[in-house]
C-alpha cells in the first residue's frame, strides 16, 4: 500500500495497521506480539492470520538467525550495472541504421556470434523501431543470389547446344503433345494470357510440374535454372512460382468447362 494513496493522506496509520505485502505483514505482525506484547490471539486476529498459523510464524521467527524482512540497499562499486560490450556494440551499430541481419553479419566478422533473435530483443529493449523497408542500393554490400531472367519467349535461344536436366523424360511426352493444338483449343477456351507468356505456354510449364510429379507450384523454385524444364514449355526460363500461382487464380472456372472441338492427326 502505498504511503501518497489518497486515503492515506488523512491516516497515515493505516500503512501499518493494513500491510499490503506478505513481508510487511509479518514484520507488524510480529512486533505487535513481541514489541507491543499483543496476545497471541489478537495479534493473529489484527492482521488476518489464524491462531494457528501465527503460532507457526512466530515459532520460524525465534529459531531463524537472520530473518529477512528488508533488502538492504547495495553500495559501491558491485551494485552498479556492468557495461556489456556486446550489448554496446549492437546499439552503435543500429545507430548506424545496419539492419538486424547486417548486425549479425558484421558481429560473426567480429568474432561473435549472437542470434538474430537476441538482437531484436536488445534494440527493442533499448527502445530502437523497426528500420523501413530499403531497397538493395540501401542495403550492406553482401554477396546475394543471382535472380533468375524473366520468362520472355523472344528470348528462347534454339541454337544447338548441350546442357543438363533433371526433366529428360518429359521430352517423351512431344510426339504426343504435338498432335493436340493446345494453342487452338485454349484461345477457344478463352484463357488467359500475354504477349511475353501467352496461355499455351504457361500450361505448358503447369503441365510440365504436374508429368514431373510436384503438383504445387512452389516447387518450381528449385527448378527455375533448368534449361530443359525452361525449353520443354517453349521459354528461355520456366515462370516462377508468384506468375502459375496468379495464372492459376486467372482461369475462370467457365474455361475450363468450355466446349472445345479438334481433329486428331492420325499418323
Amino acid at each position: 500500500m502505498s504511503i501518497n494513496a489518497k486515503n492515506l493522506l488523512t491516516d497515515p496509520k493505516r500503512f501499518f495497521l493494513e500491510p499490503s505485502t506478505s513481508a510487511q505483514r509479518q514484520y507488524e505482525a510480529l512486533r505487535g506480539f513481541f514489541i507491543e506484547e499483543l496476545p497471541s490471539a489478537e495479534a493473529a486476529q489484527r492482521f488476518g492470520y489464524t491462531p494457528g498459523s501465527f503460532r507457526v510464524l512466530v515459532h520460524d521467527f525465534r529459531h531463524d538467525p537472520a530473518p529477512q524482512f528488508f533488502i538492504a540497499p547495495q553500495r559501491g562499486p558491485d551494485s552498479a550495472p556492468k557495461s556489456d560490450p556486446l550489448r554496446e556494440r549492437i546499439i552503435t551499430l543500429r545507430k548506424q541504421n545496419f539492419s538486424i541481419y547486417d548486425i549479425r553479419d558484421l558481429l560473426r566478422e567480429e568474432g561473435q556470434a549472437p542470434g538474430t533473435s537476441t538482437i531484436a530483443a536488445i534494440l527493442k529493449d533499448e527502445g530502437f523501431s523497426k528500420l523501413p523497408r530499403r531497397g538493395d542500393d540501401e542495403r550492406m554490400e553482401a554477396p546475394r543470389p543471382l535472380p533468375a531472367d524473366a520468362a520472355k519467349i523472344p528470348l528462347l535461344t534454339l541454337k544447338p547446344r548441350r546442357l543438363r536436366t533433371k526433366f529428360g523424360g518429359l521430352f517423351l511426352f512431344l510426339p504426343l503433345l504435338a498432335k493436340i493444338p493446345l494453342e487452338d483449343l485454349l484461345h477457344q477456351a478463352d484463357f488467359p494470357g500475354s504477349t511475353k507468356i501467352p496461355a499455351d505456354y504457361a500450361m505448358r510449364s503447369l503441365l510440365a510440374l504436374k508429368l514431373f510429379g510436384n503438383s504445387r507450384h512452389s516447387h518450381v523454385m528449385s527448378y527455375v535454372f533448368d534449361e530443359g524444364l525452361a525449353l520443354w514449355a517453349g521459354l528461355n526460363v520456366i515462370p516462377k512460382r508468384a506468375f502459375l500461382t496468379e495464372y492459376s487464380c486467372r482461369v475462370p472456372p467457365s474455361s475450363n468447362s468450355a466446349n472445345t472441338s479438334f481433329t486428331p492427326v492420325v499418323t
